[in-house]
């Protein structure tokens, strides 16, 4: 068939085909009208009410979100308290000062101790033939100790009561520094139990922490419910989560920053009132009030490790202790050798972190003290003690 006889036809072919239909109203896109009014609704609410960091910028990644800032309103600062202004002020002045210089500088030997001190006779030789350079300070909470040495008789300060996990365990540590720091040729401050040891020699020690200018304070993030999962949003606006830190209660530090942590009020507060255990979240205080603290007013100014080893490798809610049997000489020369510090998170992912601790930028041993030893270990202790020579 040809082309022109297909589109050719007649009149009885067009009164042969049907009329048109009338099409009928098309039905509204509902579904398009209630997404869209979705949409506005949250734009507004994004005007109304801007986040407080770009990042979380409406659950989007931050480059999606950057033609929006454009014509967002400016997120005003926020105005601050009058203590917050006097804290940063102090502590400010506090870090730039510059401190007096010793003739004579000591290490304050700081115990927290419940009681009597059961290596006594351990520290003494310790500190044999290095008077001038050390001071004794006893915090005990519970009974007066009974001395086995001479050098820590009438060493105690005024005590109070202590409770794990709670503040008073950081008023405790305050109240210890304040004692230490009556004395002006105290430069380092150490905080001790009653169940730690010295690992090496004193001039060891002494020169380790008298070499350097930055404080020795555990401070790590951990995303875990032993970490961030302690804090508390009622701690802000002045501490956010982002900063919440967790590390060993044991310190040592210097004379600056003994004075910032009694000068600290502010976020001793906050966690005076919403840092304590078995509440919810169970957060223990002194394990989070001096590296959240670091963290924020001075974060280059701390190691991020203690000089104290600890054995967490139990997994249990207090560390290993070691009897009589465990403390051999190979025992305390694998502590003493230790060159990284070793973090696990508390989440579930369990995340292990191996860190070199560095002393002025070079690698050394990371611990000067170790803990936790029964009293019933004090002759093996003692046996062994020649291998802190250096």
């Amino acid at each position: 068939m040809k082309a022109s006889q297909v589109w050719q036809r007649g009149s009885k072919d067009m009164t042969a085909m049907p009329p048109p239909r009338q099409r009928g109203a098309a039905k509204k896109p509902m579904w398009i009208i209630v997404l869209l009014s979705l949409v506005c609704v949250a734009l507004i609410g994004a005007y109304a009410y801007p986040p407080r960091r770009y990042s979380a910028c409406y659950f989007f990644a931050s480059s999606v979100c950057t033609p929006f800032k454009d014509w967002l309103p400016t997120v005003t600062r926020r105005e601050r308290t009058d203590e917050e202004i006097v804290s940063s002020v102090v502590m400010r002045d506090l870090l730039a000062m510059p401190m007096p210089v010793s003739k004579n500088p000591k290490i304050a030997l700081m115990f927290l101790t419940p009681g009597s001190l059961p290596f006594e006779k351990l520290w003494e030789k310790f500190l044999q033939g290095h008077e001038g350079r050390y001071s004794i300070y006893i915090h005990a909470s519970r009974e007066r100790p009974v001395h086995s040495s001479s050098l820590f008789v009438g060493r105690e300060i005024h005590s109070e009561k202590v409770v794990w996990g709670r503040i008073s365990m950081v008023d405790a540590e305050k109240r210890l520094l304040a004692n230490a720091l009556e004395d002006v040729d105290n430069q380092f401050f150490v905080l001790l139990s009653d169940s730690c040891v010295p690992l090496h020699t004193f001039d060891y020690i002494y020169n380790f922490l008298m070499g350097t200018n930055v404080s020795f304070i555990d401070c790590f993030l951990d995303p875990g419910p032993h970490g961030s999962g302690r804090y508390s949003v009622e701690m802000l606006p002045e501490i956010e989560q982002r900063d919440f830190r967790k590390g060993a209660q044991w310190f040592a530090v210097t004379r600056r920053h003994a004075l910032l942590i009694l000068a600290d009020h502010l976020y001793y507060n906050k966690f005076e009132l919403y840092c304590k255990p078995a509440e919810g979240r169970n957060c223990i205080a002194d394990e989070h009030y001096l590296p959240t603290l670091f963290n924020m007013v001075d974060p280059g100014g701390i190691s991020n490790w203690s000089v104290t080893h600890v054995d967490w490798s139990e997994g249990k809610w207090h560390p290993r202790s070691y009897r009589a049997i465990d403390v051999t000489y190979a025992l305390l020369k694998n502590i003493t050798a230790i060159k990284e510090n070793f973090r696990i998170t508390s989440d579930d992912k369990k995340v292990v972190t191996m860190t070199p601790c560095m002393w002025n930028g070079t690698k050394r041993p990371c611990y000067l003290f170790a803990r936790k030893f029964y009293p019933e270990a004090l002759n093996n202790l003692l046996k062994h003690s020649s291998y802190t020579s250096t």
